[in-house]
């Protein structure tokens, strides 16, 4: 396995999907790829628990 490189969908940014990252996603049981960079990804990650902990 190589290192791929993406597009994130939220900002259009290349990022590397490591082959490192690819085993884990493998381990894991995950088919797809990652759709967002890592920055977009915690983004996406603290908006999520902002909204749920306005909601609680």
């Amino acid at each position: 396995m190589a290192d791929k490189s993406l597009q994130c969908k939220d900002c259009g940014k290349d990022f590397l999907f490591t082959e490192g990252e690819q085993e884990f996603y493998a381990e894991k049981g995950l088919l797809n790829e990652p759709q967002r960079c890592p920055e977009c990804r915690k983004a996406k990650k603290a908006a999520f628990r902002n909204r749920r902990n306005r909601n609680e």
